[in-house]
């Protein structure tokens, strides 16, 4: 009977409840991986993200549809042809890094995410799977395999750290509930280009420094060169000044009308167009004075030190 009892009691317990499963443990989300966008001519491209920008290409050669240009050994832009030439948005996905793409794949599927049903591994070794966040964004979450491109001689990187990626995000709500309560990503800074107005957030990484950027200002049907400037990534520099520089020791010749700007989030910023129109954003890691609309609530990013 005191046998039978203490069976019942076990059995009752919490822990060891019958059909109880585990709680997941979300694997660490570290950063951006890569940001894939589309490129009508790859020989145009290829002069500048290898030339100008002075990131290492793979592989290399004349550029080909899935070329990455890489900023250091774990961060790259990969260029791939479109189906048809000229479409208006040249994003295809934001891709994250993480430690565990397997343990992430199945964290999203028990908080009812659609995923594909495996993992995937491409020529360098990285494993990883892709999906769509609630806005129907392509994303994807990547886990470093053991190779690295070898950094050239000749290379002369204006900078070597991707701070950041943007897109167009209407539901703020339903971004939120997927990127932070899912994921852990937090708020880092939000603000406007005028009072009341919330037009930029930056959602930071759980395990890092970098950060998504939602662009929330866009009308219903923008123009592509809307869409250029929302769907944007950042390489990070020390100096505006000493990037300017750099890029003119690369070869570029500006049209006067390039200038820095100070944000509203108090960083300096410098931008300009790939050949195909997406904003590259250039951007201080460090803020020059109190921020306008809210404070940084991360640390802030620095040089990438993998090179």
């Amino acid at each position: 009977m005191f046998r039978s009892l203490a069976l019942l009691c076990a059995l009752m317990a919490p822990g060891l409840a019958i059909g109880q499963q585990p709680k997941l443990t979300r694997p660490p989300i570290t950063g951006i991986s890569h940001v894939t966008l589309y490129a009508d001519d790859l020989n145009k491209s290829q002069q500048f993200y290898g030339s100008l920008l002075g990131w290492e290409q793979t592989p290399t050669g004349p550029a080909h549809s899935g070329v990455r240009f890489y900023a250091n050994h774990g961060q790259y832009i990969e260029l791939v042809s479109p189906s048809t030439p000229g479409l208006d948005d040249r994003l295809v996905r934001i891709a994250f890094s993480t430690s565990d793409a397997g343990s992430l794949r199945s964290l999203l599927a028990a908080n009812g995410v659609a995923v594909p049903p495996s993992i995937s591994v491409d020529e360098q070794g990285n494993k990883f799977f892709q999906m769509n966040d609630p806005e129907g964004h392509a994303i994807e979450f990547t886990q470093q395999g053991p190779y690295a491109p070898e950094e050239s001689i000749s290379a002369h990187p204006v900078s070597t750290h991707i701070n950041h990626a943007g897109f167009v995000v209407r539901d703020r709500a339903a971004s939120d509930h997927f990127y932070r309560d899912i994921l852990g990503f937090h708020l880092y800074w939000q603000g406007g280009s005028g009072p009341g107005h919330t037009d930029w957030v930056m959602m930071q990484v759980p395990d890092g420094t970098d950060w998504l950027e939602y662009m929330l200002y866009l009308p219903a049907s923008p123009s592509r060169a809307q869409l250029d400037s929302a769907n944007h990534f950042s390489p990070g520099v020390v100096s505006i000044a000493d990037l300017q520089q750099k890029l003119k020791q690369n070869g570029w010749v500006g049209t006067g009308s390039e200038h820095p700007l100070l944000g509203v989030d108090a960083k300096w910023q410098f931008d300009l167009a790939d050949p195909d129109g997406t904003r590259v954003e250039f951007m201080e890691f460090k803020p020059v004075k109190e921020p306008c609309c809210s404070p940084y609530t991360g640390t802030q990013p620095s040089p990438s030190q993998t090179w």
